[in-house]
């Protein structure tokens, strides 16, 4: 047990996903399953039947596009102790027909209260951010998206 103990503690401590569905290698990007039957893509990677043709078991990963529009958002103005806000929060439709809830980043909240018709299809590109780390030591990494530079 204490040789287990030594070599871990000689480990370097390494990068891990905040979520399954989120892939760090090659670069930073979501994964989900595709139907095999009707093409229906889902973001969940444990998917046993679809809901759109009630197959089952034919589901394959395949990787998301890093880019896509807000649908919806919301300013935060409270939150748990120790979270900045406001912040931004948003529904993100993919170009693969997937819906994902993450945080928007590199856009101000109050000139986004004022004028909010600028978000709504919004062009956005995922980014991937260390946001803490595990009692490991390893750090964790969160998905969220920036309006498109292009």
């Amino acid at each position: 047990m204490a040789e287990q103990s030594k070599a871990e503690s000689t480990e370097q401590p390494g990068k891990r996903p905040i979520l399954p569905f989120l892939k760090l290698e090659p670069t930073p990007h979501l994964v989900g399953s595709k139907c095999g039957k009707c093409g229906a893509v889902y973001l969940d990677l444990k998917r046993m039947a679809c809901s759109k043709c009630g197959a089952t078991n034919q589901f394959t990963q395949i990787p998301l596009s890093n880019k896509g529009n807000v649908w919806v958002f919301s300013v935060i103005h409270q939150s748990f102790p120790g979270i900045k806000t406001p912040y931004v929060t948003a529904i993100v439709d993919l170009p693969e027909g997937v819906s994902v809830k993450s945080n928007l980043v590199d856009i101000d909240p109050e000139e986004l209260q004022k004028n909010p018709q600028q978000a709504f299809g919004m062009p956005v590109e995922m980014v991937a951010n260390v946001v803490s780390k595990d009692r490991q030591g390893n750090e964790v990494v969160a998905f969220q998206y920036r309006p498109s530079k292009n």
